[in-house]
C-alpha cells in the first residue's frame, strides 16, 4: 500500500498521544475524525513503526506495542482495581455500574467514602490517601483518555469499556467455578515491585495491556491480577 503522508494532516499529535498511551476518543474530535477518514494508512505505517493500531467499535482507538511485556505494569494494575472496586461500590448502593462508567460521571465526594470503604483493597495498590487517590489512579485515568474531569466531577468516556471487559471476564470465571462447585482458587499473577516497574518493561506505554503469554488476552491478563486482589479481600 503506498501511503500519502500528506493526507495524515495530524500523524504527529495521534502519534504523541497513543504512543504515551493516550485512548483517542470522540471526545478528541479532530484526531478521532482523522484516525477514522484515514485508517487503513494510520494502521499500515504505525505496524511498520511496530505498533498495533486497535480501533474498538465503541468509539477510541488505542496503541499495543507489538513487544510482549512480562507483566502487567503497575498502572493498569492500579486502574482495573480501581474499576472493580467502583463496580462493586455501585452495585451495593443500588446504582447500575455500567450506566455510571459508559458515559456517566463520579464526584470526587465520593472518593473518601470508597477509600474507607476499600482501604485494603487499596493499600495493597499504595494508596493511602485520598491525595493518593487522585493523584495515582483518576489523573492517570484523565491522562489516559478514560474520563475527564472538570470541577471535581470525573465523566467516563468509551475506552473505559477496556476495564468493563476485565470485571466482565473475572465475574464471568467467578460464576463458573460456582457453577461447577469448584474451591480452586482463580490463577494468580506475579506481581511487578514498583522499583521494577520500568526494567521490566520493554515500551514506554505507560499502559501496557499486553498478555502475560501468547494464549492470553490482554483482558485475561488484567483478570488475574484483579482475581489476586479480591482473593486476598476475601481471604
Amino acid at each position: 500500500m503506498q501511503l500519502d503522508l500528506s493526507e495524515l494532516t495530524q500523524l504527529a499529535p495521534i502519534f504523541r498521544e497513543l504512543f504515551k498511551g493516550f485512548h483517542i476518543s470522540r471526545r478528541d474530535a479532530e484526531l478521532y475524525a482523522q484516525l477514522s477518514n484515514c485508517q487503513d494508512q494510520y494502521r499500515g505505517l504505525f505496524k511498520a513503526l511496530g505498533f498495533e493500531l486497535v480501533c474498538d467499535t465503541r468509539g477510541f482507538y488505542y496503541f499495543v506495542p507489538e513487544i510482549t511485556a512480562a507483566q502487567v505494569n503497575k498502572t493498569a494494575q492500579r486502574l482495573s482495581l480501581f474499576t472493580f472496586i467502583l463496580v462493586e461500590h455501585l452495585a451495593d448502593q443500588g446504582r447500575d455500574p455500567l450506566a455510571v462508567l459508559d458515559g456517566g460521571s463520579l464526584g470526587r465526594e465520593e472518593l473518601p467514602s470508597l477509600l474507607d470503604k476499600y482501604r485494603d483493597l487499596f493499600l495493597q495498590a499504595e494508596v493511602q490517601t485520598q491525595e493518593e487517590l487522585e493523584e495515582k489512579v483518576m489523573r492517570r485515568m484523565t491522562q489516559l483518555g478514560f474520563a475527564s474531569e472538570e470541577n471535581g466531577v470525573y465523566r467516563f468516556l468509551p475506552p473505559m469499556h477496556r476495564f468493563l471487559d476485565v470485571c466482565l471476564a473475572v465475574q464471568q470465571d467467578r460464576d463458573l467455578a460456582a457453577s461447577m462447585h469448584s474451591h480452586l482458587p482463580l490463577p494468580v499473577p506475579e506481581l511487578v515491585p514498583s522499583e521494577e516497574d520500568t526494567a521490566v518493561a520493554h515500551t514506554d506505554d505507560p499502559l501496557d495491556l499486553t498478555p502475560f503469554s501468547d494464549e492470553e488476552t490482554e483482558e485475561q491478563a488484567l483478570a488475574r491480577a484483579i482475581a489476586q486482589e479480591q482473593q486476598e479481600m476475601d481471604a
